[in-house]
């Protein structure tokens, strides 16, 4: 949009910071949330990113008023906010479901929170047309939702949000129920619709491209825990823990014994079996650590290279411009990998990757397994 809406202009600027301090959330003696504290700047879009269970939703639920805190507190400025129900906090949510009504009109369906709050007719007209306008819905006003694509009928939930002027908006899994083509686009038209409008955006997704795709900054939770926050590019190169660099791509985690530790670099290794060195992301002494690699990184032939990993391929699957495949070393590990052409099961290929592109973590590959969301594999010695 090249001209500066109504509906942006009164959008802007609507509070300066939202401050969570120490939101806890308790189920009986199950903590859901624990201690989670968090800046939120005027204008920024957050994403919440972490598997079932992790607290990314209850913590979007304590904000929206929906959830009452067991611990801590919501302020808005210098105003607290978590003692207020949800209508008093002036923030608007989009759903997974859309909760649209089916037997009213788009329009009414944008309209009806203008209602509920009593506004005039005349500037209930214009506040709809505006976020219609906004939303690129406005040929299909008069439409009832189920006349509507998911994408559409995601759009009509957007626009109910928006035309409510929220101070922040809540987004829980909005792209979840549609198919991989309509997520990509409604993607990129959430992200238009918040840069337009100025607003300030907390976005909870279980989908790490999602995340990076859409968020100013990523909070990764664990167990009701926060685990890393960042920029994109931080979360994506600088995973903290393996739990995290699974969730961003590091599908090989492999735990072997630390046999060098100098210079940030660290070499780790079996006796007379596979051996890699990467460049260490915490503290290692010694004992056993994980080594993280991207399948993308690795590499066929390459004999002067200084990690070398031999595997026999077991899967080769077409993907387009690629194919992704999966090999067993000597000992037993899977290996994840990528090649420009297919390569039949049962070949044997050797994979090279520069000691840059492999992160060395201290602690268990079974920190990682949660946001792998697949079985362990450590080798022979655990049975894998």
């Amino acid at each position: 949009m090249t001209v500066e809406t109504v509906v942006e202009k009164e959008t802007r600027a609507a509070f300066g910071q939202l401050r969570l301090d120490g939101v806890t959330r308790r189920f009986g003696k199950a903590v859901a949330l624990s201690g989670f504290d968090l800046r939120i700047e005027g204008g920024e879009f957050i994403a919440l990113l972490g598997p079932s269970g992790c607290g990314k939703s209850t913590a979007l639920n304590c904000l929206a008023g929906l959830l009452p805190l067991s611990d801590g507190a919501i302020w808005l400025d210098e105003e607290r906010i978590d003692t207020l129900p949800p209508e008093k906090r002036g923030f608007g949510m989009v759903f997974q479901n859309y909760a649209l009504f089916p037997h009213l009109s788009v329009r009414k369906n944008v309209a009806f929170g203008l209602s509920v709050r009593r506004t005039g007719k005349a500037e209930t007209a214009r506040r709809v047309d505006e976020a219609l306008r906004t939303v690129e819905l406005t040929e299909h006003a008069d439409k009832l939702p189920g006349q509507l694509s998911g994408g559409q009928q995601q759009r009509v939930a957007i626009a109910r949000a928006i035309v409510l002027r929220p101070k922040l908006v809540l987004m829980d899994e909005p792209l979840s129920n549609l198919d991989a083509k309509l997520r990509v686009q409604m993607r990129t038209e959430i992200r238009r619709i918040h840069q337009t409008l100025g607003l300030t955006t907390v976005y909870v997704t279980h989908d790490q491209e999602e995340a990076l795709a859409l968020a100013d900054r990523v909070v990764v939770l664990r167990s009701g825990k926060v685990e890393q926050i960042g920029t994109p590019e931080e979360v994506y190169t600088y995973p903290a823990s393996t739990y995290i660099a699974g969730f961003m791509g590091y599908r090989n985690l492999l735990e072997l014994p630390v046999l060098s530790v100098a210079d940030g670099r660290v070499t780790l290794g079996e006796k007379d079996g596979l051996a890699l060195t990467g460049i260490g992301q915490q503290p290692i002494s010694g004992g056993r650590a994980v080594a993280a690699i991207r399948p993308e990184d690795f590499r066929v032939g390459d004999a002067g290279a200084e990690n070398r990993v031999s595997v026999r391929v077991e899967v080769s699957e077409f993907h387009g411009r690629e194919v992704a495949a999966e090999g067993v070393t000597d000992d037993g590990r899977v290996v994840h990998f990528k090649l420009p052409e297919r390569i039949a099961p049962g070949e044997r290929v050797t994979l090279t990757v520069q000691p840059e592109r492999v992160l060395v973590f201290g602690e268990s590959v079974r920190e990682a397994a949660e946001a792998l969301d697949e079985p362990v594999e450590t080798g022979a010695q655990d049975g894998g």
